[in-house]
């Protein structure tokens, strides 16, 4: 029987570790027209702890993991094609560990995730504006697209019952629907649809190759202005799909799953901002039971012009 949980808690980490990563939600908002010329730093800190048995034909009572990762990004947001565009790089660090009660199988991790970039931009209702004509500026519907990239720089060691990189890239494109409404526009609805495409993990369990189907995943966000520096959000997202296969075996575990969550952000000055964010799991077919919570600190300034 421990040789048989033994199996499963490798699956878990080395399969699905990630995955809390993969269901964080796009940010209310992100899709929004703001000034070109601006820079952002973004320093994170998540806690996350799932219950999970990812093999749907062994259940294991008392699987626990808990995340706790310290993430650092950089935004910068430029003109192109007159249209706002930006690009986004991060970068995570973070501890790991996991166990299965009543057993003496446990493990635990420290170090650096996958790295990712993010192309984004506005098609429509977002022209490229300076910060001194931003200042004029009616909010208005908007429709955007944007690309991000996962590349496997993160520790793996396929030995390992812990990972806290997955060894394989990934690529979601994501198109976005923002339509503020309300007295003074002081409400906003977000859709976003997106989805991630996997390359293959060709050292799984050292030996196995596993191949993860495309996880698709709708949004949706309402968030609303308290005042001038203060607004909130209520998060929804489902994700579907993304079953896997091993060594070209189907494992018939797809995902489903429904996270509900909410955000408030703070910016007591242009310069400063502070977010807290909440999200828990309210439906987990083959997914892990997560609940997790983040802070967020964001520096706000201007390039100068050439």
């Amino acid at each position: 029987m421990t040789g048989r949980l033994s199996c499963v808690l490798v699956a878990l980490a080395a399969c699905c570790c990630p995955a809390p990563l993969y269901a964080q939600f796009t940010d209310p908002r992100t899709y929004t027209v703001a000034p070109v010329g601006i820079s952002q730093l973004e320093v994170n800190y998540i806690h996350a702890e799932a219950d999970a048995s990812l093999d749907t034909s062994l259940e294991v009572v008392g699987a626990h993991f808990e995340q706790n990762e310290a993430a650092l990004s950089y935004t910068h947001n430029f003109s192109m094609l007159s249209r706002l565009a930006w690009i986004k790089l991060g970068v995570p660090y973070a501890t790991v560990s996991g166990s299965v009660a009543g057993t003496n199988i446990s493990g635990s991790t420290t170090g650096a995730g996958d790295s990712s970039i993010q192309f984004a931009m506005l098609l429509k209702g977002g022209r490229a504006l300076r910060a001194s004509e931003f200042a004029a500026y009616e909010p208005a519907s908007t429709v955007g697209l944007s690309v991000t990239v996962t590349a496997p720089t993160g520790e793996y060691d396929a030995g390992k019952l812990l990972n806290l990189g997955s060894h394989r890239w990934s690529f979601k494109p994501e198109l976005a629907i923002s339509c503020p409404f309300g007295p003074e526009r002081s409400w906003e609805a977000d859709a976003y649809i997106n989805v991630y495409f996997f390359t293959d993990n060709t050292t799984y369990h050292g030996v196995e190759v596993l191949r993860q189907e495309p996880l698709a995943g709708v949004e949706g966000h309402l968030s609303h202005d308290f005042t001038p520096h203060l607004w909130a959000s209520l998060d929804l997202r489902y994700g579907f799909r993304g079953e896997a296969v091993v060594d070209g075996v189907s494992q018939n575990d797809a995902q489903e799953s429904l996270v509900a969550g909410a955000e408030a952000n703070w910016s007591p000055s242009p310069s400063h901002s502070f977010v807290l964010v909440f999200a828990k799991a309210l439906v987990y077919r083959n997914a892990p039971s997560a609940t997790g919570v983040a802070l967020r600190y964001v520096y706000t300034w201007e390039m100068a012009s050439r």
